[in-house]
């Protein structure tokens, strides 16, 4: 009989019937791995890595293992029979508080200080509360507004010095398939570099690019003409350069104004909208990677993925802010919806 307890399975509501499943052992130093189709983990299978919505019938099988030991298999069946295009997870970034209030502390948590996060940028970024200079609670990068919004802030408190915020849901939550949107407007101006997106859970133990990136929102510097947005994914063997579609606004529209930013995630697929989900702009499969060598798909390995959200400043895509770029700059964040496909 095994020595290493087996994993436990327990939900807390989300919306309209979906629930958000965690698992744990009370063996220590357990790993707990686990599958979504039926099909019986082992050592090989995803790794829990933080707590995942479930919306749709699944057959959801877990085992803990420690030691080179694993649990007996723990299985629990799904069937929610949600209805396509039910919303079942949002955050709405309400606040009634009167003042300025902390983005949700059981949903985003933050990347902090000024190690160029791989792209050379300029900022420190700021995790809400932070005092450590140059971040101030006096001028916090990050709130949820009386106005209902996220805000995301870009300063320049001293000359050459520039704070911003990223806030992200690892280990807090994640998911796999579904509709998720964004509802957000960006600045627009010389260095500044606003995106949303996701990345797979298993960044901490395959690395990036191999965990996958979805990148919904993304774009640089001043308003084009057209104005654009940026849909791409990256993974092994190819980046944003090599799988990526511009998007471009209607005449008179810009990305300073609000719109919503939509990735569809099914098994297979990945496609993305601005405004109107019936109308994708850009379609990836398995097969847009034909052509380039050693690329691997990432979005079907059974991984859930978390929410970024963020604004950086300079970089190696935008080049550096100039005289002419407004501190301080807002990101501003509606909501964030996921719907069921």
């Amino acid at each position: 009989m095994s020595s290493v307890a087996a994993s436990s399975i327990s939900t807390k509501p989300a919306q309209n019937g979906a629930v958000i499943v965690n698992l744990a052992s009370t063996t220590a130093g357990a790993v707990i791995h686990y599958t979504v189709d039926g099909s019986t983990p082992t050592g090989s299978s995803q790794r829990y890595q933080a707590p995942f919505l479930v919306a749709s019938n699944l057959i959801l099988k877990a085992i803990a293992v420690a030691g080179g030991t694993s649990s007996t298999v723990t299985t629990q069946a799904f069937s929610p029979n949600i209805p396509s295009g039910t919303l079942v997870w949002s955050d709405e970034f309400t606040n009634l508080t009167g003042a300025i209030a902390q983005p949700g502390s059981t949903i985003w948590t933050y990347d902090t200080g000024n190690s160029g996060f791989g792209n050379n940028e300029l900022e420190n970024y700021c995790a809400w509360g932070s005092s450590a200079a140059p971040c101030s609670t006096a001028n916090p990068s990050e709130f949820v507004g009386t106005d209902g919004y996220l805000h995301i802030v870009a300063q320049q408190p001293s000359a050459g010095v520039y704070t911003s915020a990223r806030l992200k849901s690892q280990g807090l939550f994640s998911f796999q398939y579904g509709r998720l949107e964004f509802r957000a407007m960006v600045p627009e101006a010389q260095g500044f570099w606003p995106a949303a997106w996701l990345l797979g859970n298993n960044i901490v133990t395959v690395n990036w690019p191999a965990c996958g990136e979805q990148d919904v929102l993304e774009r640089v510097n001043a308003a084009g003409n057209p104005d654009w947005n940026a849909g791409s994914i990256h993974g092994t063997g190819f980046v944003g350069g090599n799988i990526g579609t511009k998007y471009n606004f209607p005449a008179g529209q810009t990305a300073t104004q609000w719109h919503t930013y939509g990735m569809i995630w099914s098994p297979g697929s990945l496609k993305y909208y601005i405004d109107d989900p019936t109308q994708p702009y850009a379609s990836f499969a398995p097969s847009s990677l034909n052509g380039l060598s050693g690329a691997e798909w990432p979005f079907d390995g059974g991984q859930s993925n978390f929410i970024i959200l963020n604004l950086a400043i300079g970089g190696s895509w935008p080049g550096p802010p100039d005289n002419a770029t407004p501190f301080p700059s807002e990101m501003l964040v509606d909501y964030v919806r996921i719907y069921t496909n």
